[in-house]
């Protein structure tokens, strides 16, 4: 793949820090973008061209609400970015049963289902030779767990097995999963807790030039970003 002109992404999180920089840059290459956002306005202050849709990630059926909105604006799926997710801080000891499950539902059970309900598209695509994917974010936690951020990281740990075994099975449909797992990287995600405080933590990565990082392997065609990959 040398661009990404005329293919059909749905964009999950896109008016996120991380989520809005690759839409950008998607864009820019010609995708063809659905944009999903839990608000409308917010998907409209991006900016960014694409179709808008709406939807709460916790909810079992928005993933199929998500894929059918993407295959009406372009009667195609060719790719999904999973740019969305939800972080806590805090001992192990105090995590709370209602931030445990919408850290698993969000990060770990909606991108499982979001696969599950592009896969007959995903398909499609493979069949017309469009090289499709599905990328995740699982991020460097899964590869350290970190404490007082334990449930968070399973949440990304999880979310990281999916994918590696999921992968494997997709490699025969000519769909290729591709899991990034950058460092912290300033999103102002950590700002907004589900619970807790974020600790004093180092400057992190640029969102422009993570995005950046993430196209470009979208367009060569690469399967796995270890936190290295980001590395200088």
């Amino acid at each position: 793949m040398t661009s990404l002109a005329g293919s059909s992404i749905l964009v999950i999180g896109a008016t996120g820090g991380l989520g809005r920089e690759i839409a950008r840059l998607l864009s820019a290459d010609g995708a063809l973008l659905t944009l999903h956002g839990r608000h409308p306005e917010r998907i409209s202050e991006t900016g960014i061209a694409g179709a808008p849709v709406t939807g709460d990630l916790r909810d079992p059926g928005t993933a199929a609400q998500l894929v059918a909105a993407a295959l009406a604006a372009h009667g195609r799926l060719d790719g999904i970015v999973n740019a969305a997710g939800l972080v806590a801080f805090g001992p192990m000891a105090e995590v709370s049963d209602e931030t445990i499950d919408a850290l698993l539902a969000v990060n770990a059970t909606a991108p499982m289902r979001l696969l599950r309900a592009a896969y007959p598209a995903l398909v499609e695509s493979s069949a017309a030779h469009r090289d499709p994917f599905f990328l995740t974010l699982s991020g460097v936690v899964s590869e350290s767990p970190t404490a007082n951020m334990a449930a968070y990281s399973a949440s990304k740990a999880a979310l990281a097995a999916f994918g590696k075994a999921a992968g494997r099975e997709l490699r025969r449909d000519g769909i290729r999963f591709l899991d990034a797992r950058p460092g912290h990287t300033e999103t102002g995600l950590a700002t907004r807790p589900i619970q807790g405080s974020a600790p004093r933590l180092p400057t992190g990565y640029s969102p422009a030039n993570v995005a950046r990082r993430l196209v470009d392997a979208i367009i060569a065609g690469e399967r796995d970003l270890p936190s290295t990959a980001f590395a200088g």
